[in-house]
């Protein structure tokens, strides 16, 4: 399948590496030339036969708004927009309405798998009409593990609703990394243990508290063994935030992702402890820059 893809950052440029492992011939645009592969969108485009698909990878916000807004004048009937950045969902209803008058189908995917998705897959959550999900599937296929059914799923066919699936993961991750930090620092200052690293690599095997980002806060710790070359400060990335705001819409109580998010706030104002763990965390898997002390 050929496919355009727009945004060749961290998580883009793999995703066009994985692809093209995959077989498919893709068709890179980023405002780094030394990254693309046509000198704009629109070379891009002229470059992908039709029906075209194009993948927009580009940061959320009016950056992925602009980006969408522009193919929408450059794209025709029977092609496709995938948005797979880390969009608000209720801009998909508004993306979906722009193109529909063009006759241009649009999904929203969530993907998840940071820096390690071209050696390990990525986790996909779309939404959008099921037609245009079966045009995306050989997509979809090529960039989830291998070897699993799972990995790759249809959260509902209203825009938006692969948005919606990300954010919820998201709101979660905050509330497991905020878990192990303050046990981590539980640890770090109780002098009845020793030897934290390896008691959080203990952890790894067996335990029902297993998981990847335990695996990366170990790779972190046995580099840096009380993380001093990191300072208590993590940003959010605006999911946290929404997952939030969600829950109070539909009266759903969320009091772990809310202190989660809360602690990041505070983080801001002083160096804290427990946030140098997140930190290292967010850095190991989605290669999130720390701040140094």
């Amino acid at each position: 399948m050929d496919i355009g893809l727009v945004g060749l950052g961290k998580m883009g440029g793999n995703m066009r590496a994985r692809l093209r492992n995959a077989g498919h011939t893709v068709v890179g645009y980023d405002r780094d030339p030394a990254l693309s592969d046509a000198q704009d969108l629109a070379d891009m485009v002229a470059q992908l036969p039709a029906p075209k698909a194009v993948w927009v990878m580009v940061p959320a916000g009016e950056p992925t708004r602009a980006t969408i807004r522009e193919l929408a004048g450059l794209l025709g009937e029977g092609d496709l927009v995938i948005d797979g950045g880390n969009s608000k969902y209720t801009d998909a209803a508004v993306h979906a309405e722009l193109l529909a008058e063009r006759g241009i189908g649009f999904l929203d995917c969530g993907v998840s798998g940071g820096v390690w998705g071209l050696e390990n897959g990525y986790a996909l959550m779309y939404g959008g009409a099921a037609a245009d999900v079966a045009k995306a599937t050989p997509i979809f296929d090529a960039l989830k593990p291998t070897g699993t059914e799972d990995g790759s799923v249809h959260c509902g066919t209203t825009p938006g609703a692969g948005h919606f699936a990300k954010m919820v993961h998201n709101g979660i991750e905050y509330a497991m990394m905020q878990s192990y930090a303050e046990g981590w620092e539980l640890l770090e200052k109780a002098d009845i243990v020793e030897n934290v690293p390896e008691i959080f690599a203990s952890w790894r095997t067996g335990t029902v508290v297993r998981s990847w980002l335990l695996d990366l806060l170990v790779e972190q710790l046995r580099a840096d063994v009380h993380l001093d070359q990191i300072r208590g400060y993590a940003e959010d990335s605006g999911e946290g935030r929404w997952t939030v705001e969600a829950a109070i819409e539909h009266a759903v109580p969320m009091p772990a992702i809310s202190a989660a998010l809360f602690q990041r706030f505070v983080s801001r104002q002083d160096d804290d402890v427990a946030m140098k763990a997140i930190a290292a965390m967010r850095n190991g898997f989605g290669g999130h820059m720390v701040r140094k002390d």
